[in-house]
């Protein structure tokens, strides 16, 4: 599995202690699959990724690839080997976008 990024550690461990607070399991496991599934798509072809989720070009980073997996968006590095950067709610406000 590829290594996630201090910032994305702590986002999945938010993710995961919101679910749990609010009593869904469901939803907890539908995070961790999420993001092993993210990691073997990424493994299997980095450069697969987009630049940004399509409705928010401006998030481009150079460097930088985002990948939809179940209702979660992973920002990852292009660097070899990449790196798991972040982690977003498909509905959440993402910092940055306009």
């Amino acid at each position: 599995m590829i290594r996630l990024g201090c910032r994305a550690e702590q986002q999945v461990a938010q993710l995961l202690r919101h679910h749990a607070r609010l009593g869904r399991p469901e939803a907890r496991r539908a995070l961790l699959v999420a993001v092993r599934q993210a990691s073997e798509r990424i493994e299997a072809n980095p450069g697969a990724g987009l630049l940004a989720p399509r409705p928010y070009p401006e998030l481009a980073v150079s460097g930088e690839a985002w990948i939809k997996s179940g209702r979660y968006w992973v920002v990852y590095s292009l660097t070899e080997p990449p790196v798991i950067l972040a982690v977003f709610h498909d509905a959440a406000d993402i910092p940055g976008r306009a």
